[in-house]
């Protein structure tokens, strides 16, 4: 009996060897079920509650009323003339879609470990949709970020200056690049957590840490005088789009160029890595999940 060829299969699935073996036309040929992945998140994330979505504007909300209190209100963190509340808002609004990438990508493996060892279809799907269900959730965010923007900005007077510069015809790139640096950090925590469960405990108490080593409650030129502190946050990539953010559209702060082509080539180095590490780790993770 005469064996098919291998034209006429329709799919051809063969092993990869590859250090940095990532099929970019087979994702966008499975984009169908990245949608798909985007679309279970929030079945899963907001099944059986009561507010539903509406825990997508509560949580940042709540979060930003209490840095206010704590930060602004008590410690009276200086906000460079801005409302000290749109002031964390806009900082925490760009966090939160960099942190939920970190955290909801840092299990890749080990939470469809059986889904994986059943079905082919490129691994890299389910991360992505994850960083995609962060974005959807950013854009919501932003919607009320603009809606308390508005408020402020007819209430100057009252409560500081604030204005739009040119830096905002940068912002979309600036959350590609967040979105990018998510998801290079989460893949690189995913795939270590295939041999290190530790590191599954670690990352959201990391990403904690990250947070405060950001100038997401305080102004990064308010550490001038703490050289230490200081330096710790201009090597933060996620230093520079909390500030272009805030440039863009409260006019306070100050960009640093060369700190955002930093921020920009970290980002790529660390998607590279991440990539490379998923790669390999994709093959044998089986074995030691």
């Amino acid at each position: 009996m005469q064996q098919p060829n291998e034209s006429q299969w329709t799919t051809v699935v063969k092993p990869r060897t590859g250090w940095f073996d990532i099929d970019l036309q087979d994702l966008w040929r499975y984009r169908d079920l990245v949608v798909l992945f985007t679309k279970r998140n929030f079945a899963i994330l907001y099944k059986q509650t009561i507010l539903g979505p509406l825990w997508i504007l509560l949580n940042p909300l709540i979060t930003t009323i209490l840095f206010n209190v704590i930060f602004g209100g008590i410690a009276g963190l200086p906000t460079e003339g801005a409302p000290s509340f749109l002031f964390i808002m806009a900082g925490n609004t760009v966090w939160t879609m960099f942190a939920a990438c970190i955290n909801n990508t840092a299990n890749t493996f080990v939470a469809n470990a059986g889904m994986f060892g059943k079905v082919y279809f490129p691994r890299l799907t389910i991360p992505l949709s994850q960083v995609l269900t962060a974005a959807i959730n950013f854009v919501i965010q932003f919607v009320m970020f603009l809606c308390f923007w508005v408020f402020f900005y007819f209430n100057q007077a009252k409560y500081g200056a604030m204005s739009i510069t040119p830096w905002l015809l940068y912002v979309p790139i600036v959350i590609l690049q967040v979105m990018l640096l998510g998801l290079g950090v989460g893949i690189i925590v995913s795939s270590l957590t295939t041999k290190y469960r530790d590191l599954a405990i670690a990352v959201t108490f990391g990403v904690q840490l990250w947070m405060y080593a950001t100038p997401v409650v305080y102004s990064a030129t308010s550490l001038s005088n703490q050289p230490l502190l200081a330096a710790i946050v201009r090597i933060n990539p996620m230093t520079a789009p909390v500030n272009v953010f805030r440039k863009a559209l409260l006019g306070c702060g100050t960009v640093d160029i060369i700190g955002l082509w930093y921020s920009l080539a970290m980002t790529l180095v660390l998607l590279g890595v991440g990539v490379v590490l998923f790669s390999r780790i994709e093959k044998t993770f089986m074995d030691t999940v």
